[in-house]
């Protein structure tokens, strides 16, 4: 009685073992489901990258942003300053035009902490937009 029970659960454990196999294959050469993209119908002009890559460095109460357009189009970039005490007041650069290949360097600072700091990026060619209001 005792080798029929042996034998019937290695019988089990070989069935189990090869049903597991084979819905491991199957799993694996399933296709993967395909998934609809929305396709963005626009212009040849808008394909085109865009944005000049930008670093900001912080420093006690100084930032310095340091930006690179490694793209054809000019970027207009302005840097933002938050500050972190609530007395002191918050900075937005003027507009840097960066061009094609171009580097550009912004300064702002606080007189204390800095809490944030950000770079915003305008093509070269629309008119800029007023001092942004963050949040909004």
């Amino acid at each position: 009685m005792r080798a029929i029970r042996h034998g019937f659960g290695a019988f089990a454990s070989v069935a189990v073992l090869l049903t597991g196999i084979a819905v491991a294959a199957e799993v694996r050469a399933a296709p993967a489901p395909a998934e609809e993209l929305p396709v963005a119908t626009s212009s040849p002009e808008e394909q085109e990258n865009f944005g000049a890559s930008c670093r900001t460095v912080v420093q006690g109460s100084r930032v310095t942003a340091h930006c690179h357009n490694p793209y054809p189009r000019t970027d207009r970039v302005r840097l933002h300053v938050e500050c972190e005490r609530w007395w002191d007041i918050d900075g937005d650069s003027a507009p840097v035009d960066v061009g094609p290949a171009d580097y550009g360097e912004l300064t702002g600072r606080c007189w204390k902490e800095v809490r944030s700091a950000w770079v915003t990026h305008q093509p070269a060619d629309q008119a800029p937009d007023p001092a942004p209001v963050r949040g909004s």
